[in-house]
């Protein structure tokens, strides 16, 4: 499970075959023998023998004999197993950064480059204002192909990360700022168990928001929070308050993977509490000069809660005396064990300049009577920031389905100008245009699925599309789209498109051409599951 084949059509160039690993949680046991747990650390070597194709490593050093086609690779400084990473394809690189640079396929090269030169530099001196020296040496970033089954991975000295964030520049900021912030908080310090997830991301998702407030101001990291917050809320109404794996220290259950436990709770909780942490010392200086100790004294070492918690204690002596005299203490045990919402959440007012306009115009148009003038001019959407946006449209998806007159102005107003948008923004407005049953806007579903091949674009959609009435639509999408997804990806969607019904038969991809009629199709379609399903239900290919 954590080496990922590609075919060249997998590719954005389609020129060679590409391979990726991906060990995190505990995936990494199928690449190499390990101890395969974080409270294990090591130095690792590595020799890859490869012809014609570029290999790269999560290593502090590598050298290539070319007569040989063989790459050696070091890891000087102890990682967890999770850590060590691969990758090979047709990959070139460009230095954007004393320190840095950006390896993709040659048709993103261009791209990446124009959207990361001189940025990395400028937040790892940011991050080492705050937490100290970068350890690791290099900090350079493989993009890769769509199929990465996450959007980033902090693997040491060569951060992962898909290359669909690419056009989506807010978010590929955001994902890039907390790749950097794990260099210190996951990485040099790490979890000792997989149940204190949050000792990685938690802190690594505070560190991000220290680095985006210094590089670009409290605004926009409060509106980042606010987006993030929201989707926490959502998730929590989701798997209800009392749901086990809303706790911080989460029991992971004898055969469980780790990676099951991977969710909202672990970053914004996480954050959440270490935000609260941050509070009780009065200054967020204050707590950044505790955290560059925290990283000097435990770094290349696997800690549990209680190290991080003693360590703070120690170094504000004041607050241990209060935890000792206050038979309430600090609500330690509480944060760490509560299921539910964090027990506080931090003060946003500084982005009300970005966010209050989001609430405004929400408002105008979920309040009757609409009045859908008013709320058509009162903001040009795309004079706003991406997380404004997507923050606006959320809002509109949580409240969906929505009075028929709602979503009929919502797309006479705005769908043509989020056409021309991110994926972010279309993947949410295409969202909202499936829980409505908004039949005019389908055929942008259909195209927008059409051109994604990432699990990030694809699945949430497919979800929506079976939740509704729409199933017949989406097996149709599916069955002229299969064979430019990855099997991995193909075979999750065909559980979602099979909740409910028989388990779908396997339809050869061969026998059925992207531009297959829908009359051809629907045939194929309704033989394959014994008539359950007529795509003339929805007929929205014409």
């Amino acid at each position: 499970p954590q080496i990922w084949w590609l075919d060249p059509e997998l590719t954005y160039g389609n020129a060679k075959p590409f391979v990726f690993t991906q060990g995190h949680s505990v995936c990494n046991r199928s690449f190499f023998p390990c101890f395969d747990t974080p409270a294990v650390k090591c130095t690792y070597s590595a020799t890859v023998k490869a012809t014609g194709i570029q290999v790269l490593m999560s290593a502090t050093q590598s050298t290539y004999l070319e007569e040989e086609g063989v790459y050696q690779f070091y890891m000087e400084y102890p990682v967890p197993a999770y850590l060590v990473a691969l990758v090979a394809g047709d990959l070139i690189h460009a230095d954007i950064g004393p320190r840095s640079r950006v390896w993709a396929e040659p048709c993103l090269l261009p791209t990446a480059i124009s959207k990361l030169s001189g940025m990395v530099e400028r937040w790892l001196t940011a991050a080492e204002s705050l937490y100290g020296p970068y350890i690791w040496g290099r900090y350079d970033i493989v993009f890769l192909p769509p199929s990465f089954p996450i959007v980033a991975m902090e693997n040491p000295c060569l951060t992962f990360i898909i290359s669909s964030i690419l056009e989506s520049d807010e978010f590929l900021i955001i994902d890039v700022i907390h790749e950097v912030a794990h260099s210190w908080f996951g990485n040099a310090v790490t979890n000792a168990t997989w149940e204190e997830m949050w000792l990685s991301e938690g802190l690594a998702t505070y560190a991000q928001r220290r680095i985006t407030t210094e590089t670009y101001g409290a605004a926009f990291t409060c509106l980042e929070t606010a987006f993030r917050l929201d989707a926490l809320h959502r998730q929590m109404k989701l798997l209800g308050e009392d749901n086990p794996v809303s706790k911080l220290q989460v029991k992971l259950e004898p055969g469980v993977n780790p990676s099951n436990l991977m969710n909202l709770f672990t970053y914004e909780k996480g954050y959440c509490f270490v935000y609260y942490l941050s509070q009780l010392c009065g200054d967020p200086r204050h707590f950044d000069s505790f955290l560059r100790a925290y990283i000097e004294k435990y770094k290349f070492t696997s800690v549990v809660a209680q190290d991080l918690l003693d360590s703070f204690l120690n170094f504000f002596p004041e607050l241990k005396e209060q935890c000792v005299e206050s038979k309430a203490g600090l609500e330690f045990e509480r944060w760490l064990n509560a299921t539910g919402p964090p027990l506080a959440e931090p003060d946003l007012s500084q982005g009300s300049s970005l966010t209050r306009p989001v609430e405004i115009l929400f408002k105008l148009w979920t309040t009757e009577p609409l009045d859908s003038a008013a709320a058509a001019s009162s903001v040009d959407l795309t004079k706003w920031r991406t997380f404004q946006t997507v923050l606006f449209l959320d809002r509109l998806l949580d409240g969906s389905p929505l009075p028929r007159g709602v979503i009929k102005k919502l797309s006479e107003c705005y769908s043509s100008q989020l056409d021309s948008m991110n994926a972010e923004i279309r993947i949410r407005w295409l969202q909202i245009v499936v829980r409505n049953d908004y039949y005019p806007d389908l055929y942008k579903v259909r195209r927008f699925l059409e051109n994604q091949m990432s699990r990030m674009y694809t699945i949430p959609l497919y979800e929506d599309l079976c939740t509704g009435t729409l199933k017949s639509f989406a097996l149709e999408i599916f069955y002229q789209t299969q064979n430019q997804l990855h099997p991995n990806l193909r075979k999750t969607i065909q559980q979602i498109l099979s909740q409910g019904l028989n388990p779908l038969p396997a339809i050869d991809p061969t026998a059925v051409a992207a531009d297959t009629p829908a009359m051809v199709l629907e045939d194929k379609v309704s033989e394959a599951t014994n008539g359950a399903i007529s795509l003339r239900d929805v007929n929205v290919s014409a």
